[in-house]
């Protein structure tokens, strides 16, 4: 990446192969449905469908090793120390893999707690935990994957994200139709594809980054430098660092499921309703987090620059087209979102009902783009722990707003809760942002 101000032309260029490969994770979702849905029975369709589920959720959880290797790497870079590039790549794969190994040996433990808080027929917890069994040891290499990310993330390499994204769910895809389809195996063919496409991508991952690292690297240290990997105020920082994005993670998560079991109270077609609009929003965010990715990239390389004209300057320009982006997409949404509606489901009711709710959704979209903004801004300069305190206060905000609202106004309520909820988070970071601008010139 180029030490000169980024043009806009620039940021597109790193934040067009963050949306493609954005685009391509749902895609696999869709063929792993439609393989089983063609050569599988009924059971076998819930279960993928439980256990993505549960494997989204512990993954996501552990989304810190993807942010704070990126944020840390970006640092490094900006200050020009490649020596702690590696050592911060080093911190999150051992980490990484410690996770990975905890969780394959908590197999059993973290079966029997999903399968009691799912509520499934024996049939599709059956076949799910068949599907869980196999793909949970992929749990080091998916984790180590996020280390990877981060560090090409950080470094300015959206085109290599791309590329391991394509090459990870095309391996995914075939050996789903080869595995399920072909030879017939059914959802453990799909757990067993996925876990070997992750495994395959990690290796392809490292070789390209390690390689990368080696040509870049004009330093004397050894390549992995362990004293640097194990200095203990760096370890604690990444450690703090990495609880507070954790923190986070759970509380948006916690978030998101208090709107889905508050929508469920007002009955099936309003929950269904609220399900599509969701979709919606998250395609959306595809668009969105490639210029907070960029942003993340940036800021970090600021911040260990001690270049507060850097900062400025590529806070401005992603955040200026990424507004652009989502005042285009909450258009979309508003005008073309009927036309989606009717793609995603045929029932009556159902679509009914989601055109009443559309222009909420495409309030959120618009509103959004400030918090994607700000998590980038926050992520690059590791100001984790106001992320964390974002999260907690726009988190009961949105829960008193919606006890309040919710009574009187039912789904729209919710719904205006919710587009608080986004609102109140960005609102949050915005008054510390002074104080991580500021820190650029102290850094």
């Amino acid at each position: 990446m180029s030490t000169e101000l980024p043009t806009r032309r620039d940021i597109l260029a790193l934040a067009w192969p963050v949306v493609l490969a954005n685009v391509a994770t749902p895609l696999l979702g869709l063929v792993d449905t439609a393989v089983i849905g063609n050569t599988g029975v009924v059971h076998e369709l819930g279960a993928i469908a439980l256990g993505a589920l549960l494997f989204n959720f512990v993954f996501w959880s552990f989304g810190f090793l993807r942010m704070g290797t990126t944020g840390f790497t970006a640092q490094a870079l900006g200050a020009e120390d490649q020596v702690e590039v590696r050592a911060t790549l080093a911190r999150a794969l051992l980490l990484a893999v410690v996770i990975g190994c905890a969780l394959v040996a908590l197999q059993w433990p973290i079966g029997l707690l999903a399968w009691r808080i799912f509520d499934a027929s024996a049939a599709v917890e059956g076949a799910a935990a068949h599907y869980f069994a196999i793909r949970i040891w992929g749990a080091p290499a998916a984790l180590s994957l996020f280390a990877v990310m981060g560090n090409l993330i950080g470094s300015g390499q959206t085109r290599t994200l791309l590329v391991l994204q394509v090459l990870m769910n095309g391996l995914n895809i075939a050996l789903d139709l080869l595995f399920a389809g072909a030879l017939g195996w059914g959802v453990e063919g799909i757990a067993l594809g996925t876990a070997l496409s992750e495994w395959a991508t990690l290796g392809v991952g490292l070789w390209v980054v390690l390689r990368r690292l080696a040509r870049e690297r004009t330093d004397q240290e050894p390549f992995w430098p362990w004293a640097r990997v194990r200095d203990r105020a760096s370890v604690v920082h990444t450690l703090r660092a990495n609880a507070d994005i954790m923190l986070r993670t759970f509380t948006l998560l916690f978030g998101f499921g208090w709107f889905t079991n508050q929508g469920a109270a007002f009955g099936d077609v309003t929950l269904a309703a609220n399900h599509i609009l969701l979709q919606l929003i998250s395609f959306s965010a595809f668009f969105l987090d490639g210029y907070a990715f960029v942003a993340e990239s940036f800021v970090g390389r600021a911040l260990g620059g001690k270049r507060r004209q850097l900062f400025d300057h590529a806070v401005w320009r992603t955040s200026e087209l990424a507004l652009l982006t989502a005042l285009g997409l909450a258009l979309a949404v508003l005008l073309g979102g009927g036309h989606a509606i009717e793609a995603l489901t045929d029932l009556p009711r159902v679509r009914e009902q989601a055109r009443v709710f559309l222009p909420w959704s495409a309030v959120y979209v618009l509103l959004s783009v400030a918090a994607f903004q700000l998590d980038g801004v926050f992520i690059g300069a590791t100001a984790t722990r106001d992320m964390r305190n974002a999260a907690l206060v726009s988190a009961t905000s949105f829960i008193a707003l919606g006890s309040l609202l919710v009574p009187r106004y039912q789904n729209h309520g919710l719904w205006f809760a919710f587009v608080g909820y986004v609102v109140i988070r960005a609102l949050t970071l915005l008054a510390r942002y002074p104080r991580v601008r500021a820190g650029v010139a102290a850094a």
